[in-house]
């Protein structure tokens, strides 16, 4: 099968690319002397994962409990969920997970919770690896750093049934920040809360053996902090439009990560001598940015979003007019919510279909 067999609108992976990606980011952890859990978010795809953890990660972090089971059914194990568990339901099924991947971590930021996850765990007969969940300025999860993360740390350790693993800080609202140099600003004033918290509970006795954080917008930057233990970065393995537009060091392109995810499209219709259509719209990129889909390697054309199943191509080189039939690929702007539109990946070298993975935990935000 080749690159034009494929039914569009549909999903591509450059191999080549991604597997240098893969082997940079795990190379650049273990130089740094950090363990890698990247992101499967960034995915949601089991085979990815393996190739991640082939390559030197020791599992993957996953938002939701529902990606963790996907993960864990395909065999990939070192999972950290990175989202509180709360309900009874997910609880449930939380022991089911942990009693067939033992190493399962999971983050907790509420007293009650953890309570109730020491209760459940102890009916149970298992252990559950957890993680204090510290809010570094995200504003999403966590408890407070300082004397609340240690509280709330205390309060693991007197559930029998809960191990005290460690830490886990992410900064995410550090990751696109604009320059390198503001960056780096940005990511060393948001975690150090999460560095003295870490000295904190290890001067009251209780050992931290993980601090996890980081993220592919602070992947060189982060790990010169000696209090953090891994990194979480996700995108890098496959990249898309707005990492690309962050800058690197000393005001360079993000370069050391390349583009290798992409969306090919068909052209549709011709209707003017200034206007194209492709079969790719709202159904097909994610539309959280400001900025759309880039072309690849296809200059004289603009994209903006016309409805679900279509692209318009503004035609700003009028000497190479889009034909119809035309197959033309595409950056996806965010490759998260990208992904989670599709069923499956092409994995392609150069022309050639590789192979087809599935991305089977597509819409698992449960």
């Amino acid at each position: 099968m080749t690159r034009d067999d494929i039914p569009t609108p549909a999903l591509l992976l450059d191999l080549d690319r991604f597997e240098r990606n893969i082997r940079r980011m795990a190379a650049h952890a273990r130089a740094a002397g950090k363990n890698l859990r990247p992101h499967a978010k960034t995915h949601r795809c089991p085979e990815v994962a393996r190739r991640q953890v082939s390559a030197g990660a020791l599992g993957v972090a996953c938002a939701k409990l529902g990606e963790a089971e996907v993960m864990a059914r395909a065999g990939v194990r070192g999972l950290l969920i990175t989202t509180e568990v709360v309900s009874p339901a997910a609880i449930r099924r939380l022991m089911q997970l942990v009693s067939a991947a033992p190493d399962t971590l999971l983050v907790v930021d509420n007293t009650d919770n953890v309570k109730t996850l020491g209760r459940e765990a102890a009916a149970d007969g298992v252990t559950l690896n957890v993680l204090v969940d510290v809010d570094v300025g995200n504003r999403r999860t966590g408890i407070a750093p300082g004397e609340p993360a240690l509280a709330l740390a205390r309060t693991v350790v007197a559930q029998p049934a809960l191990r005290f693993r460690g830490l886990q800080g992410y900064a995410g609202h550090c990751a696109h920040v604009i320059g390198w140099e503001a960056r780096q600003a940005a990511s060393r004033a948001a975690l150090a809360p999460l560095m003295a918290t870490r000295t904190m509970i290890e001067a009251a006795g209780l050992p931290v053996e993980i601090v996890a954080g980081g993220s592919t917008g602070t992947w060189d930057i982060d790990v010169e902090l000696p209090g953090l233990t891994e990194l979480q970065a996700g995108s890098y393995c496959v990249m898309d439009l707005e990492y690309r537009r962050i800058g690197g060091r000393a005001g360079a392109t993000l370069g050391e990560f390349e583009m290798a995810l992409t969306v090919i499209t068909t052209v549709v219709s011709t209707p003017t001598a200034d206007r194209a259509m492709v079969d790719g719209g709202l159904k097909s990129f994610s539309t959280d940015k400001p900025f759309p889909p880039e072309s690849v390697e296809r200059p004289g054309v603009e994209f903006t979003f016309a409805g679900d199943e279509h692209g318009r191509l503004t035609v700003t080189d009028p000497s190479r007019p889009p034909r119809l039939g035309e197959r033309i690929e595409f950056f996806p702007p965010h490759c998260d919510p990208t992904i989670n539109l599709y069923d499956r990946i092409y994995a392609m070298r150069g022309d050639t279909v590789e192979a087809v993975w599935d991305v089977a935990a597509r819409g698992r935000s449960d």
